[in-house]
């Protein structure tokens, strides 16, 4: 499946034979707001560091925007969060202690810039790829 939105993201999750759990890391860029918009043919550079973590289960989020809400209500500011699915096996969900694994590793991928393989999103649901 081609995921081009957040939308596709969470359909990708249901349409899993098995039970995923979302993972979504929020950073914060240290470059200026415009630098990680994304735009055709633009360079920029930067840190992007990990200020909050969460994992659901697709069914406890709704559209980017309620995500984006909800994350508002904690007070931490964030440019892009980062997503990733963690499938479960059995028809049963990941543990919470296998999730915890996951987003450690996922945290640490982010910090050392290994990216690739999770997908990102920017504060409008936009799409953001580096390069």
């Amino acid at each position: 499946m081609n995921i081009a939105s957040y939308d596709d993201f969470l359909s990708a999750a249901n349409s899993q034979p098995e039970p995923q759990r979302l993972l979504l890391v929020f950073t914060e860029s240290d470059s200026p707001a415009d630098s990680i918009e994304p735009s055709a043919g633009a360079s920029h550079s930067g840190t992007l560091t990990p200020v909050m973590c969460v994992d659901k289960q697709p069914n406890e989020l709704g559209d980017f925007a309620s995500m984006v809400e909800e994350s508002c209500r904690t007070g931490q500011h964030w440019d892009i969060v980062f997503a990733a699915a963690l499938g479960g096996s059995a028809g049963n969900f990941p543990t919470s202690e296998a999730a915890e694994q996951a987003m450690k590793k996922m945290i640490d991928a982010i910090q050392r810039g290994a990216i690739g393989n999770f997908l990102a999103f920017n504060r409008a649901g936009e799409l953001v790829q580096f390069s």
